[in-house]
């Protein structure tokens, strides 16, 4: 886990849920993190950590196959089944370790 940096101090990176190489040639990596009361996914592009919302954010306006979205400055995006899969591993490890998950990211809970 060398090759990651920049994300925060409470934040224990786990294994990797998603990768892939985006037009531009950077590697995105979606990878399970824990948080001190949760589980989320952390977005990586090239190994450094981009702030944003805990899980896929669904798309107001879908583009072809891309429906749900990731980071802040620059966003990826993903397709339902991407999204899928991230919400599905953040919501099992939860589940599993009995962490309610809340998303409170966003201009609602600044």
């Amino acid at each position: 886990m060398a090759d990651l940096s920049g994300f925060p101090r409470d934040m224990k990176v786990e294994e990797s849920i998603i990768s892939k190489t985006l037009k531009s040639g950077l590697v995105a990596e979606v990878r399970l993190v824990k948080m001190p009361r949760q589980y989320e996914a952390a977005l990586f592009l090239d190994g450094k950590y981009k702030a944003g919302p805990p899980v896929p954010r669904q798309l107001e306006n879908a583009t072809g196959d891309v429906t749900h979205w990731m980071g802040v400055r620059p966003s990826v995006g993903f397709t339902s089944e991407e999204a899928e899969a991230i919400l599905g591993e953040v919501r099992m490890q939860n589940m599993l370790h009995h962490c309610w998950f809340q998303d409170k990211w966003g201009p609602d809970y600044d």
